[in-house]
């Protein structure tokens, strides 16, 4: 059974990234990885967007595969860290140099009120980044608003048997907790989006010893940010128990740490409502149920 999706401390989520901005890249091969699975997966959607949006983008990893593909969409990246927006600047792409093109705007902001304009985009990109937000549903809801008209979301983010290893090491509050794949469907649906497919797989990583396994989460800034998180300095003793409950699971193999990746992807589904809450009715459904 699932541990129910803890609370996210978001000002700890933001320093976090912040001081991992210059070390992410090196120390987040999982996110790069899955970067490239969803490529591979977007080349069999039909679209062309005009008007791109990374949601999470941190340093702008799969910018540059977006702009080659849609060269002529405008590109927007969005984070909570303007430190992770700058450090992508160095990955834009050689097109964006060239007199009249048009560049990629990187813009601060939460998931949950993003500084967009309603239905503003066509294709909203997200990779390994929906699980940080403090509300995801909202989050969700927020997707479905900048997004067009039967514009694409394609996401990726990770589920609750996550660093499973690594909680039962150290203890369910050391480590974030993840939502459910159902109930992310479920919130999908929830906030107007059509008929969702997600599906997920398992990817394992290695270590030589637990040292590496603790310094990439601690790079990519990706340790706990549990608002029931213990807080202060952890001391050597903890440390120490937590490397021998590692190597004990090992079994005198390589450290591991699984992945539950969940992928998903939805087309905004047609308005049901007006702004004021009216319902909206299609004129020619009206005419066929006449008939």
């Amino acid at each position: 059974m699932a541990e129910p999706t803890q609370a996210i401390d978001a000002a700890q989520v933001r320093r976090r990234f912040a001081r991992a901005a210059q070390t992410y890249a090196a120390a987040s091969p999982l996110e790069a990885e899955i970067g490239t699975r969803m490529l591979e997966r977007l080349a069999y959607v039909r679209a062309a967007p005009r008007r791109i949006l990374d949601a999470g983008a941190g340093p702008a990893r799969e910018a540059q595969a977006l702009r080659a593909r849609y060269p002529g969409a405008a590109l927007v990246t969005l984070d909570v860290s303007h430190a992770m927006l700058h450090a992508g600047r160095r990955r834009r792409h050689w097109r964006e140099w060239l007199p009249g093109a048009r560049r990629t705007l990187p813009i601060v902001g939460d998931f949950a009120r993003m500084p967009l304009a309603n239905a503003c985009v066509d294709l909203l990109w997200s990779n390994m980044a929906l699980h940080w937000t403090a509300a995801p549903e909202a989050a969700l809801r927020e997707f479905a608003r900048v997004l067009a008209p039967s514009g694409l979301l394609m996401f990726s983010t990770l589920g609750p048997d996550t660093l499973k290893e690594l909680r039962e090491a150290a203890g369910a509050t050391q480590v974030h907790s993840f939502m459910d794949m159902h109930d992310i469907g479920d919130a999908l649906v929830a906030a107007g989006f059509a008929a969702p497919v997600m599906d997920a797989e398992f990817v394992t990583l290695t270590y030589a010893d637990p040292e590496g396994l603790l310094a990439d989460l601690r790079r990519s800034g990706q340790t706990s940010a549990r608002v029931d998180r213990p807080r202060g300095l952890r001391g050597r003793r903890f440390l120490e128990q937590l490397r021998a409950a590692l190597v004990a699971q090992a079994g005198g193999g390589r450290i591991t740490a699984t992945f539950e990746v969940v992928y998903g992807h939805a087309w905004k589904g047609e308005k049901r409502r007006s702004e004021d809450g009216r319902a909206v009715i299609r004129t020619d459904a009206l005419r066929h149920k006449i008939r």
